[in-house]
């Protein structure tokens, strides 16, 4: 009684908003507001398929379209952590029709002690967390990034943006993942790609990768690597 009263009063004094347009919700909206569930640009079926460098084939629920980007800004940049139980919902939805049993650990490319002690919060780590949660399942945490370098987003190519992770990540405890299915969270497209090849020379069986910040606001690979493809 006492914690639904508390609800109540804060979205009396906080009022739920949509976290792609920042419209108010009505009653029984979560999250996502009506117009924005119908409006979004949802990546459907096979539209949604694309693929990688390091890994078969990635899925995604939407494409990195308005007003996608401005929303995920918001998250990564201006503190709304309360976005990440949206997108996680969204992200274990493509897991579940996508990935269902292909994967054993789900983890997450995080920060630099000193970036997240800047920012207040991993936001990887949040997203893993929350598209775990969702899925009745926990992120583990396989990365340590020994390096504070520049942050992707101030690099203007990809090149540049390969070579500022190059020898950044290291893995803990590579016998905890070796012949292991992992699915790898981020929202860098770039960092996210060459983190797999770490994964994969640790030991990992396949590394499938959800992605917040490219072509869509999460991309996870469907189909582990075949065995003849090269990371």
């Amino acid at each position: 009684m006492a914690a639904r009263f508390f609800s109540h009063l804060l979205d009396l004094l906080f009022p739920p908003r949509c976290v792609f347009c920042g419209g108010l919700l009505r009653r029984g909206e979560d999250g996502i507001c009506a117009r924005c569930q119908t409006s979004l640009p949802w990546a459907l079926e096979e539209a949604g398929e694309q693929t990688r460098e390091f890994v078969s084939l990635c899925v995604s629920p939407l494409w990195y379209r308005d007003p996608v980007p401005a929303s995920f800004h918001r998250y990564k940049f201006g503190g709304r952590t309360g976005y990440a139980k949206v997108y996680g919902r969204l992200m274990a939805q493509c897991v579940q029709d996508h990935l269902r049993g292909r994967y054993d650990l789900i983890t997450w490319v995080p920060l630099s002690d000193r970036r997240r002690k800047d920012r207040g919060y991993d936001q990887a780590f949040l997203l893993a967390q929350a598209a775990a949660l969702e899925l009745g399942d926990v992120a583990a945490e396989t990365l340590h990034k020994e390096q504070d370098v520049a942050a992707q987003s101030s690099l203007e190519d990809d090149a540049r943006r390969r070579a500022n992770v190059l020898g950044v990540y290291e893995v803990p405890d590579p016998e905890l993942v070796a012949g292991k299915r992992i699915l790898l969270v981020d929202d860098e497209r770039e960092l996210a790609d060459m983190v797999a090849t770490i994964l994969h020379g640790a030991g990992f069986a396949s590394v499938d990768i959800a992605n917040s910040s490219a072509e869509a606001l999460s991309s996870i690979a469907a189909r582990s690597a075949s065995p003849e493809h090269a990371y």
